[in-house]
C-alpha cells in the first residue's frame, strides 16, 4: 500500500496559520469642522498606521496613555468604524472594506466587552433580554432552546440562571460587567475585543473580572484584545503586549519580555510608574519623569511623535519617522536608539 505523500509546512507558514488577526498600516483620522460653512480644516489622528498581530487562544494586551487611540483601534479592528487606510485580515479573510451581509455574517465572531456596564446596558431590559439581543438578532436559537442557552450564559459567567427576568439596576457593578461578557459569549465567538472591562470596577472586583476572563478563554479557546492602562493585570493576563502613543503602536513583544527589558523609552517610562509594594525597592528604584503635555493629535510632531517627551531624543528623532522594524526576540519596536 503506498503511504500518502507528506505535505511540508515552513515555519514561517506555521506561524502565519497561528494568527487569528493581522492589522497591518491601519489608520483612522476624524475630521475637525469650523467656520459658518462648516469647513474641515483639519483632522484628528486617532490611529495613524498601527500594526498588530494576535495568535490563537492567546492575549494581546493594548496599552497607553488616555486618549492615544487604544478604544479606536478595537472599535475600527471590529469595523465598528471604517478605517481610512490598512488591511485586517480576520482568520485569513480581509475584512478591511466589507460591508452588508457579508460583514454580517463574519460579525458573531467577533464581538466586544465595553468599558462601564451600567451604560452599555438598557435599563429597561431584562437581563435575560440583553443576552438574548444577539440570538435574536442573527436568528441563533428560538424558544425553549433560547432560554436554555440564557442560563447556561448566565452560569458560565458565575451568575443565577434566575436571574434572567431581574433588571440591570437590581446588580453590583461586578455583576453587570458579567452580564456584559455572557451578552459577548452568545454567539460563541472566537474573538472577543475587552475595551477596559475592570476600569469602571471596584479594585476588589476587577481580579475577580480578570480571574473570569482567564477561565472563559481557557474553557472555550477564545482569543483576546485586552485594552487596559493598569499594567499589573495586563502582566497576569496577558501573552503580548503592545504599546501605543499618539496613534502609534511604538513596541510589540511578549508579556514577559516588555516588563524585563523594554527597549522604547516611552514603554520604559510607563513601566516606571508601576509601584513596588516592597518598600525598600520602592525608595531606591529611579522613576521615569516625563515633561511637558501629550501633544495634539491633530497636529503631531514631526518625526517620532515621542520625541517632544523623550529623555532619550536627539537630532535625528525630529527630522525622521522610526520604522516599524522587527528585532530578536521576535519583538517588534519603532526607535532610531533600539537595539
Amino acid at each position: 500500500m503506498m503511504s500518502e505523500p507528506r505535505v511540508l509546512v515552513s515555519e514561517e507558514q506555521a506561524g502565519q496559520d497561528d494568527i487569528l488577526l493581522s492589522v497591518t498600516d491601519l489608520a483612522l483620522h476624524f475630521p475637525i469642522y469650523a467656520g459658518v460653512f462648516g469647513r474641515q480644516v483639519g483632522a484628528i489622528r486617532a490611529l495613524d498606521g498601527i500594526n498588530l498581530k494576535v495568535r490563537r487562544g492567546r492575549t494581546l494586551g493594548l496599552v497607553g496613555e488616555s486618549g492615544c487611540g487604544k478604544s479606536t483601534a478595537g472599535r475600527t479592528i471590529l469595523r465598528l468604524c471604517d478605517p481610512m487606510r490598512g488591511r485586517i485580515i480576520f482568520d485569513g479573510h480581509d475584512i478591511t472594506h466589507l460591508q452588508g451581509n457579508k460583514l454580517r455574517r463574519i460579525r458573531p465572531r467577533m464581538q466586544m466587552i465595553f468599558q462601564d456596564p451600567q451604560a452599555c446596558l438598557n435599563p429597561r431590559m431584562t437581563v435575560g433580554s440583553i443576552i438574548a439581543e444577539p440570538l435574536n438578532e442573527h436568528g441563533a436559537q428560538q424558544g425553549n432552546d433560547k432560554e436554555r442557552r440564557i442560563g447556561e450564559l448566565l452560569e458560565s459567567v458565575g451568575l443565577n440562571p434566575r436571574f434572567a427576568n431581574r433588571y440591570p439596576h437590581e446588580f453590583s457593578g461586578g455583576q453587570r460587567q458579567r452580564v456584559g461578557i455572557a451578552r459577548a459569549l452568545a454567539l460563541n465567538p472566537h474573538f472577543i475585543v475587552c475595551d477596559e472591562p475592570i476600569a469602571a470596577l471596584d479594585v476588589s472586583i476587577q481580579a475577580q473580572v480578570v480571574n473570569l476572563l482567564h477561565d472563559l478563554q481557557n474553557r472555550f479557546s477564545l482569543t483576546y484584545l485586552f485594552i487596559s492602562h493598569d499594567l499589573s493585570m495586563v502582566r497576569h493576563l496577558c501573552d503580548e503586549v503592545a504599546v501605543m502613543y499618539l496613534g502609534k503602536v511604538v513596541e510589540l513583544a511578549s508579556c514577559s519580555l516588555i516588563f524585563r527589558d523594554p527597549l522604547h523609552p516611552y514603554t520604559k517610562a510607563l513601566l516606571s510608574a508601576i509601584p513596588v509594594p516592597e518598600p525598600k525597592i520602592e525608595r531606591a528604584r529611579q522613576r521615569i519623569i516625563l515633561k511637558g503635555d501629550v501633544p495634539n493629535p491633530a497636529n503631531p510632531p514631526s518625526g517620532c511623535r515621542f520625541r517632544t517627551r523623550c529623555p532619550a531624543a536627539f537630532d535625528r528623532c525630529a527630522a525622521e519617522e522610526p520604522t516599524w522594524r522587527k528585532l530578536a526576540g521576535d519583538r517588534w519596536v519603532a526607535c532610531h536608539r533600539a537595539e
